[in-house]
């Protein structure tokens, strides 16, 4: 697949699959969907567990290496569980869209939920966060990235927060459900 156009999904553990072997991440199942719908995209997982908005936007140069066609920008699980500035997160990811679209790059933005211990107000400001800036950028919107999975436990690692297999599958399901009518504008088919 080198030389194929690419699909760089830029986000945390949650994209890198922590705790699972690296075929069960997202986006590693969202390459086998993509060979056997007959997309000719590489995909390229540019998760790094720990990782916080900031983190994603010093490495965003070298993840738009190739020929990227898509990114999906999967970050700010991590500004969230440690209380990091909304505002700060917004500026963050507001650039990585910016230069990617700048570089005629589609950008799909998978929102985040805050954990409850920072409190309400907190927790609004930052899924307002997400939808902002998907409605002011018009990019494509995956409003909650773990819609379906976080919080339950059976599809959940021990630790409560990392999918298992059964819930990286679910997650792959979501993100397709936004990936693929933006794969069927870029024509690499």
């Amino acid at each position: 697949m080198t030389g194929s156009p690419r699909v760089v999904f830029l986000g945390d553990s949650l994209t890198a699959g922590l705790g699972l072997e690296p075929e069960q991440s997202y986006p590693s199942l969202l390459q086998r969907r993509l060979l056997e719908r007959g997309y000719k995209y590489q995909v390229i997982n540019a998760g790094v567990s720990g990782d916080t908005s900031a983190g994603g936007l010093r490495r965003l140069d070298w993840s738009l290496e190739g020929d990227v066609r898509v990114l999906v920008v999967a970050l700010g699980a991590n500004d969230g569980l440690r209380g990091l500035s909304p505002s700060e997160m917004k500026k963050n990811l507001a650039e990585i869209i910016e230069r990617a679209s700048a570089k005629g790059i589609t950008v799909v933005l998978a929102g985040m939920e805050a954990p409850p211990n920072n409190g309400v107000e907190y927790a609004t400001q930052f899924r307002g966060v997400y939808a902002e800036l998907a409605k002011s950028h018009k990019v494509r919107f995956i409003s909650f990235l773990l819609d379906g999975v976080a919080g339950i436990a059976s599809l959940n690692q021990a630790d409560g927060i990392h999918p298992n297999v059964r819930g990286a599958q679910l997650v792959a399901d979501i993100v397709w459900q936004s990936l693929e009518p933006e794969l069927s504008k870029t024509g690499a088919r």
